[in-house]
Parts: structure tokens; sequence; C-alpha cells
């Protein structure tokens, strides 16, 4: 199979495709579910120290990423497996529920599609082989990442603790010669994961005790040490300045575009995430253009 995708570049990339739209399924669900389960986990937690009542509004039937089955949010009907296909199914039904008519978000059928396409990118930029699949996992965690802090202002300790342990792992399978390749050296990451971890660290309490106000959460950390982990604290500064600068000019926009004040906190994961899967697939062109341009 693999001297197969090896030949065939094409059906590599289709097969990945094909595949992501399915898993791209699953991450709405993730995306849906897990800062609910993270919810109700923290009220659990509540009652046990507090040793009070169960909280009347949490309900205590079983609830997590397979059961129960989706249904639909307005009429409560399940969705059966013919309508649950990727994209194909939101198209059949016009993006409506099957049961009462009412309209389903367009947001499920574009993260099947964005994940699906950033998969494939990664299968284009680094063909058939291993470094493709890592960087396709690193994909796969990202996505949720970016749209539950976008959601929630949240970065759930359940995806991107394994992300950033994932890539301490990789390193060990760096080669001895140096070879460009996604698999850094392990000292690298080591200091990449401290280095993320740390950089940002600093910064929040710098910014704390300047202002009094914390300017981004504990999630943010972790995160930027998991891209380190995974590329290296080489690269962390092109991560960080991609991050700053796209995020600071959304936010500038959303405050003149729809009268956001200051005061109103703007998710910092997303920007991180794009930043680092950029840097990922371009990092190495990106900072030789800007040594050619600048320097």
């Amino acid at each position: 199979m693999l001297e197969l995708f090896t030949e065939s570049a094409l059906l590599f990339i289709a097969v990945v495709f094909a595949f992501c739209l399915v898993v791209g399924s699953f991450l709405n669900v993730v995306i849906y579910r897990l800062p609910i389960m993270m919810e109700r986990e923290w009220h659990e937690q509540c009652r046990e120290m507090a040793k009070s009542p169960a909280v009347a509004d949490v309900p205590e039937e079983r609830f997590d990423l397979v059961v129960p089955r989706s249904r639909c949010p307005s009429c409560g009907n399940l969705i059966t497996a013919w309508q649950n296909i990727p994209v194909v199914s939101y198209l059949f039904l016009k993006g409506k529920c099957a049961n009462c008519g009412e309209s389903i978000s367009a947001r499920y059928p574009l993260v099947e599609i964005m994940t699906a396409v950033l998969a494939a990118l990664c299968a284009w930029r680094f063909g058939a082989g291993w470094e493709a699949v890592m960087a396709i996992i690193m994909t796969l965690a990202l996505v949720p990442i970016a749209m539950i802090d976008a959601d929630t202002q949240l970065i759930p300790d359940s995806i991107v603790l394994p992300l950033m342990w994932i890539g301490l792992a990789m390193s060990l399978f760096h080669p001895m010669a140096g070879a460009d390749t996604l698999f850094i050296a392990p000292k690298d990451a080591i200091v990449g994961a401290m280095a993320g971890y740390l950089s940002l660290w600093s910064i929040y309490w710098l910014f704390k005790l300047v202002t009094g106000k914390e300017g981004m959460g504990y999630g943010d950390f972790k995160l930027l040490a998991a891209l380190g982990a995974w590329l290296g604290w080489q690269h962390l500064h092109i991560i960080i300045l991609m991050s700053a600068v796209v995020g600071a000019a959304v936010g500038l926009t959303l405050m003149a575009l729809r009268n956001r004040g200051r005061s109103v906190p703007i998710p910092f994961g997303p920007y991180l995430a794009a930043a680092g899967w950029i840097t990922m697939l371009w990092g190495r062109d990106i900072w030789n253009l800007y040594l050619d341009k600048f320097v």
C-alpha cells in the first residue's frame, strides 16, 4: 500500500482527504461535547470537595464522545447514519433537519471540509510517509483546539497535553545524520517545549504586574509548549510573531466593526494553532525568505 501511495501522490492525497472528511465529522462531536464534559467534571469535583448534593442542572446520564447518539438540537430527533455522512448529507438535506425542517449550522460541513483540506495539504507537502502521518495527527489535534478555544476560551488538557508528549516522543526518531525532516532532535524538542511554555508564561505575569489583568490563559502556554515540542525552539519566534500580528489585526477589526470594547477577551489559541500549522509546513521557507529580504 505504501508503495502504491508513493508512486501515486494524487491517490495518497485523495485517500487522506476522504478519510479526514469522516474524521472531521467526529471532530464536530469533540468540539461540541468536550467542553460540556469538562464542565460536568468540574461540577463533580466541586461537589465532592464541598460534599454537597449533585448540582440540579447537570444531568447524571452518561455523556461522552460516544454516548448519547447525535440528535437534532431543535427537535431532539436521532440523526441516522445516512443523515450523518460528512458534507453529502448536509447538501442532500439542504442544511435542514430531516424531521423538523429547522436549519442546521453550516459550521458542521465547514469543519469537515477544513479538516480534510488541511490534512490533504499535509499529504501534498510531505508525501507518503511518516512525516505526513505525524503532520496529519497534529492537524487533527489543532482543529478542535482552535474551535473549542474560539467558542469557550478553553484549551482542553485532554488534547493539548497528549499533543505535547507525542511531539517529545517523536523527536526520539530524529535521524542522527541531521536530515531536513519534521522529526527534530530530542534536545530541540525539550528546549522548545520549555521555551514555549515559559515565554508566554513570562509575558502573562509581566502584563499582569503592569496592568493588574490577565492577558491570556494557561492553555495558551501549554499549546505553545506543544508546538515547541513538535517544531523545536528555533521556530517559536515565527509562531509567536505570526499569531500576535494576526490576532492583533483581528482584534482591532472586531473592535471597529462590532464595537467590541477592549475589556472583551479574544481567544489567542486559534491564532497560535494556525501559526503553528503554517510553520509546520513552511516554517523554514518563511524564515529563509525573511533572511533574504531583511538581513
